[in-house]
């Protein structure tokens, strides 16, 4: 049976006190550099960034952009505000599930997400939320981590993913491109600079 938002949620509250130092060598590695090449391709005023987390995208934030940024996990978030204290950064913060967002149709120029769908249970019905939120001619930019395309590798990720996903709540074993390209947008687009595994991908609704 696959876990539900609940379950998925008090994984990420168990671990937000320490997800930074978790993550750090990784952020330093490879992760900083994907996310400036994300918010490098936002174009627009109103942004929704799904799955703030602990506020890692907070130092690419355009300026004079109009940001509110969202998770699902209350200790997360609590990470989020601190950060977003220390920094300085105007943004809005708001308690929510992707798989359910609050907001009207057609309410942002852009949404944007990094590692997040690795941890929704049901991706789809998240991502079209995001395009459903997102303005006609708008941009849903993407970052993810996603299943090889290499079979040995592809068959330890899938192997490993059920003992991943107990401790950490991610999958590392998703197609998140396929699972875009089935939800409608007018274009979709992975970046010729993505790796095997992680992918840039920017759609327009």
């Amino acid at each position: 049976m696959k876990p539900d938002s609940t379950v998925i949620k008090n994984r990420y509250d168990r671990i937000a006190p320490f997800f930074d130092l978790l993550e750090a060598p990784m952020e330093g590695l490879f992760f900083k550099q994907w996310r400036e090449r994300l918010w490098a391709k936002v174009d627009g005023y109103h942004i929704l960034e799904v799955g703030v987390g602990t506020g890692k995208n907070f130092d690419y934030y355009p300026k004079d952009a109009m940001i509110t940024a969202i998770d699902f996990s209350p200790e997360m978030l609590k990470q989020a505000a601190q950060a977003k204290e220390r920094k300085g950064v105007q943004v809005e913060l708001a308690l929510m599930d992707v798989q359910s967002l609050c907001y009207a149709d057609n309410s942002f120029d852009v949404v944007i997400c990094s590692f997040v769908f690795c941890s929704v249970p049901m991706p789809m019905k998240g991502l079209k939320e995001l395009c459903r939120v997102c303005k006609p001619g708008g941009q849903v930019l993407l970052l993810e981590h996603v299943i090889s395309s290499r079979p040995a590798l592809a068959s330890a990720m899938n192997l490993l993913n059920p003992m991943v996903v107990k401790l950490f709540g991610a999958n590392i074993n998703r197609d998140t491109v396929k699972s875009v390209k089935a939800c409608g947008f007018s274009f979709v687009r992975v970046d010729e600079s993505s790796s095997d595994i992680i992918k840039l991908i920017t759609t327009i609704k």
